[in-house]
């Protein structure tokens, strides 16, 4: 019997209805979407569809060279081959690790490392793996390309720095920009890998040096072969740039400082231009050229000497009795220094407490000082006596006058600032006020009181130069692009330039004073120059008290900083330099490096003059004749007291009239001549030591000093 028809068995309508809708709007979907990519999308998916035909290889535009001022070449590139990795490329990425980890003889775990980094980034966009890669690397990755077809290769050019670190702080080195820099404003344009400037000049002046990059289009198989070319956008090279370096001072004063710990820093004081600058110890930067590896770097960071510290701008110290001639025009000034005379005992008691002058490790005093006194012999009890009638409050006025406790403004990246103490300055980072007899350490430049080489040179060459400071820089102005003239302007804020009034005889009478510093009435003796009007002052500050040096057996590590900051000449001086060696124990050490610094400088000056003069001589010999005889000099008038102030040259090449050395300071220089820790102590330029009168005692032989060490058991500081 046939089945009979249930109506329970019929479909509700309502649900019929529903159903019905369902599969409209499953149509109306499906119908959209068709249209969608193959009308709305359709140019979008036909150029998606060219770029799996059509590759774009980027072409890395090569860094602008740098130059020295006389256009010798410093810092090169040289062309290398990188190796980049394409994800999408790969079969199967994980089972090829292996392979290319043996073929670019790298560690699997260093290249999961690097595909860890770049995980965020596209799949199609390339992953840079290994720089600067060998020729049989190369030929690994031609002869895999079927079975590795991720890698690829790109040629760009490298950099190249000199050797040995040489002006490694001040040129700098690249390196690939990190993610923590990618969040600065400054590279919101850059991409990981892009290679930037880490420091020094390179950093600094990155968005010169760096150029545009270009690209190249090529056709490529479904393997990603490459079949062939259809165009290319050149890149543009970034632009060269001069610096105001002097290659032949920067090698003088790199030689100088040898393998002592410091700076030197050599400048113009006319313009701020930057002759040289050394940092010791120093650093390769060919090695950052290439990816440094990790042990490299954490052998340089760790290091407790901090050779990636550019020492020049960034070391803050006690500059010592350097600080003396700041003080000393701040008191000739104020008027208090001009007729202050101080009977030094070798010692003086100020606010219940008696402070040492540095003469007593001699034995001896310094008896009757005035300014000028004080200035070439460095006594402290003068200093000491200033500071008290100055108070602290009009010496750190000064100081900041001279841009101490504040940046210079120079072109380099992470310049420190210094400190200048003061009542407000202690509450303020101490909660503590300010007692009396901490200004008379200040006065002699210790305390809490610090420098940066760069800070003293510029203010030390400001007062030479009749109080017109100039700001550092290390690259000529004009050869900053105009439109970026206002972003470096932001980028390195200072104190830039400035005008100080100072009293023509305030200024006679310091400058003149700073030129017996190196006569042998001086602290510096042994750094005299013949024929070359040469000024400065020592000085050393100590890192740590006598009392705990003492109770833990004094060592190397221990000494004093040893300061020196000279010029020449005297009074608008064309160069002046500093030096800073820490550990160095005795100014006048520093003052003999900066002696060849300034010498080396001097006979180049000389040279280019005397060849001005030849060609101006076979252009026109009758131009160069003397209008008129010379005349004899007058016969000397016997009667005529005899002074031990020099006169006063202020042409560069015009010789320095030395007093005679007073006996007091004299017998300083018969003994503690040479450095225990330093093996270049004895060694002095022959120019240098031929113009010495020797001790009684001492021979010469071959241009070279034969100095005894200090005797033992008694050690002596010499600002």
């Amino acid at each position: 019997m046939a089945g009979t028809y249930n109506k329970d068995d019929r479909i509700p309508t309502i649900k019929l209805t529903v159903m019905q809708y369902i599969i409209a709007a499953i149509l109306v979907i499906l119908v959209s979407g068709l249209w969608r990519l193959q009308v709305l999308g359709a140019q979008n998916y036909r150029a998606l569809a060219e770029a799996n035909r059509i590759r774009k290889v980027p072409i890395l535009a090569p860094r602008g060279k740098i130059y020295d001022r006389d256009g010798r070449l410093l810092v090169d590139n040289y062309p290398s081959v990188t190796c980049f990795l394409v994800p999408e490329q790969a079969r199967n990425l994980d089972a090829d690790l292996p392979l290319i980890a043996d073929g670019l003889h790298m560690q699997i775990d260093q290249l999961q490392a690097i595909l860890l980094r770049y995980r965020h980034q596209p799949k199609y966009q390339p992953i840079p793996l290994r720089q600067d890669i060998a020729p049989d690397e190369q030929a690994f990755i031609a002869a895999h390309a079927n079975e590795l077809p991720e890698l690829e290769t790109i040629e760009e050019q490298r950099r190249l720095y000199p050797s040995n670190g040489f002006a490694a702080h001040l040129i700098g080195y690249v390196g690939e920009v990190s993610e923590d820099m990618l969040d600065d404003p400054r590279y919101a344009f850059y991409q990981p890998g892009d290679v930037v400037g880490r420091s020094g000049v390179e950093e600094s002046y990155d968005p010169v040096l760096r150029g545009q990059d270009g690209s190249r289009d090529v056709i490529v198989d479904s393997h990603g072969r490459e079949l062939g070319a259809l165009g290319i956008e050149p890149a543009t090279p970034g632009k060269s740039i001069k610096l105001t370096i002097d290659l032949d001072v920067q090698k003088a004063a790199e030689e100088a400082l040898g393998p002592r710990q410091g700076a030197i820093i050599a400048i113009d004081p006319r313009s701020g231009e930057v002759l040289a600058m050394v940092s010791h110890p120093t650093f390769d930067p060919n090695q950052f050229a290439i990816r440094i590896h990790r042990n490299e770097w954490n052998k340089l960071i760790t290091d407790p000497d901090h050779p990636l510290m550019n020492k020049a701008i960034q070391a803050q110290l006690a500059p010592g009795s350097t600080f003396k001639i700041i003080e000393a025009i701040a008191g000739l000034q104020e008027g208090i220094a001009e007729d202050l005379k101080v009977d030094c005992h070798g010692g003086a008691v100020f606010y219940g407490r008696y402070f040492k002058c540095w003469i007593t490790a001699r034995h001896t005093s310094h008896g009757i000082t005035d300014i000028t006194k004080g200035i070439y012999q460095s006594c402290d009890v003068f200093f000491y006596t200033l500071a008290e009638k100055m108070g602290i409050d009009m010496i750190a006025k000064w100081a900041h006058m001279f841009g101490l406790g504040q940046k210079t403004g120079i072109d380099l990246p992470n310049e420190a600032a210094g400190i200048v103490p003061s009542p407000e300055w202690k509450m303020r980072n101490y909660h503590q006020k300010w007692f009396a007899g901490e200004t008379i350490s200040v006065g002699i430049g210790q305390g809490a009181l610090a420098v940066t080489p760069i800070q003293l040179v510029r203010a030390l060459a400001g007062i030479g130069s009749g109080g017109v400071l100039k700001r550092p820089h290390v690259v000529f102005p004009d050869e900053v692009p105009a439109d970026l003239k206002e972003y470096y302007r932001d980028q390195f804020p200072g104190s830039g330039d400035q005008n100080i009034h100072i009293d023509p005889a305030n200024w006679q009478t310091v400058t003149d004073a700073m030129a017996q510093v190196v006569t042998f009435a001086g602290t510096a003796g042994f750094a005299q120059l013949q024929g070359i009007d040469f000024a400065g002052k020592t000085g050393s500050a100590q890192i740590v008290s006598n009392a705990y040096k003492a109770s833990v057996g004094g060592g190397a590590k221990l000494n004093d900083t040893a300061w020196f900051v000279g010029m020449s000449p005297r009074r608008n001086p064309e160069i002046a330099v500093v030096v800073m060696w820490q550990n160095g124990s005795e100014g006048y050490f520093s003052a003999r490096l900066a002696a060849r610094v300034i010498e080396a400088y001097v006979d180049k000056e000389r040279l280019r003059d005397h060849n001005l003069m030849q060609v101006a001589a076979k252009a026109n010999p009758e131009a160069v004749k003397p209008a008129s005889p010379v005349p004899a000099a007058p016969a000397k008038d016997k009667s005529a007291p005899e002074t031990a102030k020099p006169k006063s040259v202020g042409k560069l090449h015009h010789p320095r009239v030395a007093g005679a050395p007073p006996t007091e300071m004299a017998a300083l220089w018969t003994s503690n001549l040479a450095h225990p820790a330093d093996p270049q102590a004895k060694q002095l330029p022959p120019r240098i030591s031929a113009a010495f009168s020797m001790p009684k005692g001492k021979t010469l032989q071959a241009g070279t000093f034969l100095l005894p060490p200090p005797p033992q058991g008694k050690a002596s500081r010499v600002p």
